[in-house]
Parts: structure tokens; sequence; C-alpha cells
């Protein structure tokens, strides 16, 4: 059966495209709140798996050792946009620990910021490891190796330590046996496939931490304090996470992952939402996503979370020709009921 339609793209009257997809809303105790489409397909979470990948990094001791900040810790989580207020705290972050950027696993990518990106070109200048959108992620993880006092070359393997503590723990918070799937990532780093279904369920464990271990759930609620303390550094200016968690106060944390990935964690309502669209396109799992957190009653007014619900599709005169608008798969009452409870 294919996924149904979760988001529409309009042009005049007519529906020109279509983003099929699936979506997960689980509990803590495991419980599937809300599902559509297929739930047990093992796909990769991409960057919606990093604030469990940074669990080791605060469960550890390691950010306490080490002395970070929220902000570092938010930076562990991100998908950065190589701003300066990312690539500056990375920098330092890796002085910190007795590292530079040769450290880094990870390789150089263009800036995400076009300001910023155009007056590195300008200037002839060239991107660097630390502007790869994962240098925070990475950053962590060697903070760890620091830490635990073992090799930091060699890191972003599956075999090393620091990876086999993110498999486990990401296991043992989906309730899955820990011999997961991987393929390696953009960055590098191992990224490890489950069902959405199961990384709801991580996700809600993140959301009411009440009963993990006393030090990982002390790391979750550290991680989401984090990342919804400093939306701009898990993202970038301008960008879908930042947007969405700034619209929310502190209410919610999101994450997107490549490949239209998005996670989101509600600690208030002690659920965690997985949603992957079927052909990779970003501009959907937004919309996606915000469609779900507005059902959910979680955007207040903000009308930057709100255009991302229904987007303006524009042609080159900035004239609005259509928009970019959920189907009705994403507006079923299912998901609507969760908000009064």
């Amino acid at each position: 059966m294919k996924n149904p339609i979760l988001v529409e793209v309009t042009r005049g009257p007519l529906v020109e495209s279509v983003h099929r997809g699936a979506v997960a809303v689980a509990g803590a105790d495991g419980s599937l709140l809300f599902a559509v489409g297929d739930l047990e397909t093992p796909v990769y979470p991409r960057s919606s798996l990093k604030p469990i990948q940074a669990l080791p990094l605060v469960e550890s001791g390691a950010a306490d050792a080490f002395g970070l900040t929220d902000a570092e810790i938010a930076l562990a989580c991100a998908s950065h946009s190589g701003e300066p207020m990312h690539t500056g705290r990375v920098a330092a972050w890796l002085k910190k620990i007795g590292c530079s950027e040769s450290d880094l696993a990870c390789g150089p990518h263009a800036v995400r910021y076009e300001p910023v990106w155009t007056d590195m070109v300008r200037q002839g200048q060239r991107p660097t490891r630390i502007h790869n959108n994962c240098s925070g992620k990475h950053t962590g993880f060697l903070t760890v190796a620091r830490h635990w006092g073992i090799a930091t070359a060699g890191y972003e393997h599956p075999s090393h330590p620091l990876q086999q503590a993110v498999v486990k723990a990401l296991a043992e918070l989906a309730n899955i046996p820990v011999e997961i799937p991987w393929g390696v990532d953009g960055c590098t780093a191992p990224n490890f496939a489950l069902p959405i279904s199961a990384f709801a369920r991580a996700l809600a464990s993140l959301a009411d931490p009440s009963q993990l271990p006393r030090g990982r759930a002390q790391a979750a609620r550290r991680i989401l304090r984090a990342m919804t303390a400093h939306p701009e550094l898990v993202a970038g200016t301008g960008r879908s996470d930042t947007i969405l968690m700034r619209a929310g106060r502190g209410r919610f944390a999101t994450k997107a992952g490549a490949e239209a990935y998005y996670a989101a964690i509600i600690p208030e309502m002690g659920i965690g939402i997985a949603l992957k669209i079927d052909d990779g396109a970003g501009r959907a799992a937004e919309t996606a996503i915000a469609a779900l957190l507005e059902n959910l009653g979680l955007l207040g007014e903000d009308p930057d979370a709100h255009k991302l619900v229904r987007a303006p599709v524009l042609n080159t005169r900035n004239d609005v020709v259509g928009e970019r608008r959920p189907a009705r798969a994403l507006n079923d009452s299912g998901i609507k009921t969760l908000k009064a409870h």
C-alpha cells in the first residue's frame, strides 16, 4: 500500500504536486496515539537522531567535566547553518577539549546562511570542517572520547565505544534489539535505521523521562532545555527548527533530518512525534510537522510558524500563485483529540 498524501502543493485552483509519507505519535508508555502510513519499515532518522546522539555527552559526565553550557549542548544537537554564532562556539569548544578542526571526522561544506556565504566567497574564503552543519555533534563525540580517555581517531566508526553507547541508548529508549541496521550519514558518522513507530517511542521517552534511570532522565531534561533555550543554535537564521521552537516558547523541541525526516519532543504532553516524507522533500516535512504542532495547539499566534503550515507559492514577481498545505491525513480529528488531553 502507498503511504497517504500528507502535503499538497497547489497552483491556481489545482493541486500540482503531492508528498506522501508516514507519521507516528507515541506516548512514553509505548502506546501509539496517532498513526498514518507505514510505521514498521526501518528508515534513517538522519539528523533527527541528534538529541539521542547527544545523550552520552551529558549522561557520561563529559559535559560537566569540561564545563559545557547549554549553548554547547544545543550545538551537539544541531544541524547548524555555519553562521559565526555557530562556528565561533564550535572552534572555542574544540580548543577547550584540546582538539582542533583536523580532529573532526566530518568534511567541509558550504554555509547555509546566504549572507555569510556570499561574504566568504567575496573574500575568497573556503569553508572548513567547522562549517559542517554537524560539527557540533562531532565535537560532542570528541568530548566524550576525551572524557573517557579513549582514542579520538576513528570515533565515527560504528565499532568505536562512543557509537556503541549511542546505539545502546537508542535501542533502550525505543525498546528494540540493539542489532540495528546502520548506514553512513553525510557527516561520516553512523546513522541507525528503525521504524518510525519505534523512534516516536524513543522521543516520547525523552519527553517524559520519569521511567528512565536517574542519570539518563537528567540528561534528557538538560538536552531539551538546551535545545529550547537556543533554537537559533540548533538550526540557524530563518530555519524551520528555529522558527518552530521560538513559537513554542519552550514547550517542545523539534529536530529536522535529511531526506525529509522530522521529530518533535513535547514534554507537557509526554509524547514524541516522528515523520518521514517518502520522496525526501524537506519542504513537505516542514509543513507536516508544523501542521501537527498547530493541531496540537502549540504554535500560538506566531505568524512565521503558521506560514510553515500553509506556505505561499510565489512567482518571480513575488505574487502568490498557490500554497503548500497539509492534506486531509494531517487534519484528521485523531490528532486534534490529543490536544484535549
